[in-house]
């Protein structure tokens, strides 16, 4: 009806995940679409490049990262200096193989900008060129210049696809449609009727270039079902049309190289296993192996002990096709394995079964281990699947179950019904979420929309604009692009793989244990959707999710006109939600990365597209969580950092006690109810229902509290005990044991102290075993001075008893540093 069309058009995936409380796949699980999004172009190709200041002469660069037609190229003599990276259209761009100038008789010429680094040029080519990697002659010149690979396939190109059901022989398909990398085929001779067409990904391992079949010894012949639709006659005259038109038609075969290699069988007619039927891979069966073929294909069947069955369910497997396990693999899996239709009783028995038909078990080494830990797919995880039983749809996902290296998928909006289906996590017939939008697909809508929109709080934010494939490249005047151009992709996702380079600082803000936790990369994909995941997977890591969001929040003052997105985090119970901006073209993603890790504190190489692999160019092994603001945080004119808990400057608080604890009375006093339908008052970064800097105004409080006391036992008189950060040997936590009242005489101010100053400071107490936790979370002592009782609980994850006797030789510490330095 009209409402349900509606309510089709309406459908947003941030929306619905969110009303679900669900979470999207990882776009790193779909190793497929990876693939599909590579341009032929990889990091490290050297290429020549017009200089942009003499159009006259050319210099060697190297590519950084790609994305669609668009490469960020280095000149080659800058190093791991960044700032000269510049973006380039390879449509517009004057770029060349190497060896382009010499043969062309073009000049080299070292840039005005690095030409005192290379005092001898040829020296310097001759060092930078050996063994280099040069970009592609023909993806830089030609018709496939600039084009993604994986647009050569377009509608009327032919491919040859091998008979999947009932034997080994090719047929050419015509390319009906190309959905990023799905494509819909259509034998050859059938012209307009779509009764046989079918959806396959481009990297199947059944589908071939033309002239496959002719190279690896199979017979081209038209398929069983459509043979007798024409006669012997015309299929010869529709193949020898074919051959004519091979050129022009033909599809390079460069772009199935990274399909899967058909490894070598081990199957034997007889053999019993079990297996999912492809066409409706609802339940795991027995199946017997009918035919071996060659070293490669064997045909399996589906067992059926009735009589009077007539279809035989059976089609053509390798060692690594999917759905195929060795027996009694459901019973140690817990799974069901439905008896073959025929078999008297429901209690199945493999022992039994084997016995009354005479035959054996396929043994274990014929199946490929294929069990893998980092595929991260979980339970009730979101994506979108194509539909099994009508290829054309393509449904909304829910991942009910996995079991080794499959999921059992759940889907929704289906025309009809269907039960869980069984994919591997290989298969190319499932996608992440925004495929369909990205590449301008329809995908099924739910058939209820969960979206009530008069109980949602209203958010004001900007109107979403997604990148999809239909979106107009109209070319880009200028031959180079700065990181300030607008650039928009024809093509689909555009934003390149965002890598999580743990090994680098992680600042004030961020738990470097969680981001080690972190997967190692996120996309490529949609700008918007792989930037959101990576922003989400920061501020689960930061110590203070909601101060995270905070400083994330819309800057309305950015430099780059980006695009608005609602972030939420929970901390302490609380929700908090605030409109952050991200980026939506590829020509912004590495600044954007930068400038957000700037905003964090962390190394500017915290995550970007970029890879640290072994030493970060900023050097950034030798900050700790304080020094750090000096190089590159906004509060430079301050003297004390922030410790991982994000409380305000030591000294502020010192001055301003009493302001403080009216301030958080104030939030104490004024918190406001709101009911389910009112509007979203709330400021940005603030939790929902209370008042907003409840958390940090608590801590900030309870810190000057802790300093008023400490003034308090400044008054008293203290028996004298002496710690020296020179001394070869710390005392031991033996002779450290000293009475409440004891006093500590410092020889360096803590204000000074490095994060190993710290830990030889704690080893020497009765904390030593906490000392590797002050290591991994590098607190130095500016960090140190600035915790407190909930700092130490939360952040440390320490039980209360810990915790005080912990924060007692802190207080020491300070008093200490208040006595001696402080004036």
């Amino acid at each position: 009806d009209a409402g349900s069309s509606v309510e089709e058009l309406e459908f947003n995936w941030d929306e619905y995940l969110e009303d679900t409380g669900a979470t999207a796949a990882p776009h790193g699980s779909f190793k497929h679409v990876d693939t599909s999004l590579q341009n032929g172009f990889a990091p490290g190709m050297k290429l020549e490049v017009a200089v942009k200041s003499d159009q006259n002469t050319y210099w060697v660069a190297t590519i950084i990262t790609t994305c669609g037609q668009l490469l960020l190229l280095r000149y080659d003599g800058y190093g791991e200096d960044r700032k000269a990276d510049f973006w380039c259209d390879i449509m517009t761009a004057d770029l060349h193989p190497i060896g382009w100038c010499e043969q062309n008789k073009k000049i080299l010429k070292v840039p005005e900008g690095i030409k005192d680094k290379i005092p001898d040029q040829e020296e310097f080519l001759q060092r930078v060129l050996k063994g280099a990697c040069s970009a592609p002659a023909n993806l830089l010149e030609g018709l496939h210049r600039g084009k993604n690979p994986l647009d050569l396939i377009a509608p009327g190109s032919r491919l040859e696809l091998q008979n999947m059901r009932d034997s080994l022989e090719a047929w050419i398909v015509n390319v009906v449609d190309n959905v990023g990398g799905r494509l819909k085929l259509r034998y050859e001779g059938l012209d307009d009727s779509d009764k046989f067409d079918q959806w396959l990904f481009y990297l199947d391992p059944f589908l071939h270039q033309v002239g496959w079949a002719t190279q690896h010894g199979y017979s081209l012949q038209p398929p069983l079902a459509i043979r007798s639709l024409k006669s012997e006659a015309d299929w010869q005259e529709i193949l020898k049309k074919v051959k004519e038109e091979e050129e022009e038609s033909s599809v390079p075969t460069d772009l199935f190289k990274d399909k899967p290699v058909i490894g070598v069988h081990s199957f034997s007619e007889g053999m019993k296993l079990e297996a999912v039927d492809p066409m409706a891979p609802f339940v795991i069966s027995p199946a017997t192996v009918v035919k071996v073929y060659n070293e490669k294909y064997f045909m399996i069947e589906i067992d059926d002990l009735r009589p009077e069955h007539t279809n035989s369910k059976s089609y053509i497997c390798h060692v690594n096709s999917a759905g195929i396990f060795p027996v009694q693999w459901s019973l140690k899996n817990g799974l069901h394995l439905s008896p073959p239709p025929g078999y008297p009783g429901q209690d199945f028995d493999w022992a039994d079964y084997l016995k009354q038909c005479g035959a054996e078990a396929a043994p274990q080494s014929c199946f490929p281990s294929l069990t893998s830990s980092d595929h991260g797919f979980k339970e009730n995880m979101k994506l979108e699947a194509v539909n099994p039983i009508d290829p054309e749809e393509v449904c909304i996902a829910t991942i009910t179950k996995l079991k080794d290296s499959y999921l059992w998928l759940q889907l929704e909006g289906s025309k009809k019904p269907v039960p869980d289906c069984i994919v591997s996590m290989e298969s190319m017939n499932i996608f992440p979420v925004g495929w369909c939008e990205t590449n301008g697909y329809q995908l099924r809508p739910p058939r209820k929309a969960i979206v009530n929109k008069q109980k949602k709080i209203a958010v004001v934010q900007p109107e979403k604009q997604i990148l999809s494939s239909r979106t107009v490249h109209d070319g880009l005047k200028n031959q180079e692009l700065n990181s300030s151009d607008s650039v928009v992709i024809n093509g689909k996702y555009c934003c390149p793989k965002i890598y999580f380079n743990h090994r680098c600082f992680s600042g004030p803000y961020l738990n470097k244990g969680r981001i080690a936790e972190l997967p190692q990369s996120v996309g490529p994909g949609n700008c918007v959707l792989v930037l959101k995941e990576v922003l989400t997977l920061l501020i689960n890591a930061a110590y203070k999710p909601s101060r995270v969001l905070r400083e994330l929040q819309l800057d309305e003052e950015a430099a780059w006109p980006g695009h608005g997105e609602t972030l939420k985090a929970k901390y302490k119970g609380k929700s908090y939600r605030a409109t952050v901006e991200v980026v939506r073209t590829a020509d912004r993603v590495a600044d954007f990365c930068r400038k957000t890790c700037i905003k964090l504190e962390c190394c500017p190489n915290l995550f970007g597209p970029q890879m640290v692999l072994d030493k970060c160019s900023e050097n950034c092994s030798v900050l700790t969580k304080t020094k750090y603001t000096h190089y590159y945080g906004k509060r430079k004119n301050k003297r004390i950092g922030r410790p991982p808990g994000g409380h305000s400057n030591l000294e502020v608080a010192m001055k301003k006690p009493n302001k403080r604890r009216k301030r958080r009375k104030h939030f104490f006093v004024h918190k406001k109810k709101r009911s389910s339908t009112s509007v979203d008052n709330t400021p940005a970064g603030s939790p929902q229902g209370s008042g907003g800097e409840e958390e940090d105004d608590q801590d900030e409080s309870e810190l000057s509290h802790s300093l008023a006391q400490d003034r308090d036992k400044r008054k008293r008189k203290l028996r004298t005990f002496s710690f020296s950060d020179d001394e070869n040997k710390p005392p031991s936590p033996k002779d450290m044991k000293m009475e409440v009242a004891e006093k500590l005489q410092l020889d360096s101010n803590p204000l000074e102290w490095s994060v190993a100053d710290v830990v030889r400071f704690l080893k020497s107490t009765d904390c030593a075993p906490l000392a590797r936790i002050f290591l991994d979370q590098e607190i130095d002592g500016q960090a140190l001075l600035l915790l407190t009782l909930p700092t130490v609980q939360e952040c440390m994850d320490l039980k209360l008893g810990p915790a005080i006797k912990l924060c007692h030789h802190i207080e020491r510490v300070k008093l200490a540093f208040y006595q001696q330095f402080a004036n």
